[in-house]
């Protein structure tokens, strides 16, 4: 278990370097809404959404609009229904309060790579934990950091800090096409969200892109059974 623990550790090493810029604006903005460095650290930590905790902030007034904010957060995090549904698999073995426990701190990045672990062997609470501890833990620490350092840090997003993330995933992302049909799901995925981002108000673009990449992988697997 141990053993486990640590390989997912130093394998996520490298993407925390992309999480620490993100999580520092993330305190910054919050700081500018008048949220306390405490505050935001709650909000880390019971929520641990960057995408969705970034929404609440952009629609945050005084008084809040709490109907509104958990409305928004609720579509940008309905991915994470799709993300736990693919990793329920590779996670029968596992019981299921540690499960339940590994699905609340789901993210993009460990999500990739808890799947890219369970493609070449078997995948373990113990890996799953050592890729998520260091990944909730630097975040909360650096959007508490922020929001106490408030403008020192200027505007990061000025230097494409804000897109490192999702630079990262790419990167991840772009490691599972290893066949024809992997690539497809992938591009159709990432066509479809592109085009609802374009004419489709909202969030909706998120859910689309994946709807779009299951139906794919779901008319492929239709067509290997014929």
């Amino acid at each position: 278990m141990g053993r486990e623990f640590r390989q997912g550790f130093f394998d996520f090493l490298p993407v925390l370097a992309a999480l620490m810029p993100i999580g520092l604006l993330l305190g910054t903005l919050a700081a500018s809404k008048g949220l306390s460095p405490l505050e935001i650290g709650f909000m880390s930590i019971l929520v641990f959404a960057g995408s969705s905790q970034f929404v609440a902030l952009e629609l945050w007034r005084d008084p809040a609009p709490w109907a509104l904010v958990g409305a928004a957060a609720f579509i940008v995090n309905l991915r994470f229904v799709l993300m736990n549904a693919s990793l329920a698999r590779s996670l029968a073995h596992v019981p299921p309060g540690l499960r339940a426990l590994i699905g609340w701190y789901v993210a993009d990045e460990n999500w990739a790579f808890a799947e890219r672990r369970a493609q070449s062997q078997r995948l373990t609470a113990a890996y799953c934990f050592g890729i998520t501890f260091p990944m909730v833990t630097l975040w909360t620490v650096c959007t508490v950091v922020g929001a106490i350092a408030g403008k020192a840090f200027g505007r990061p997003e000025a230097f494409g800090f804000d897109f490192a993330f999702s630079a990262v995933f790419i990167a991840i992302i772009a490691g599972f096409v290893k066949t024809r049909g992997t690539g497809l799901v992938l591009a159709s995925s990432a066509l479809a969200s592109a085009l609802a981002k374009l004419y489709v108000p909202g969030a909706w673009y998120i859910i689309i892109g994946g709807l779009a990449g299951i139906g794919i992988a779901a008319l492929m697997w239709q067509e290997e059974q014929s």
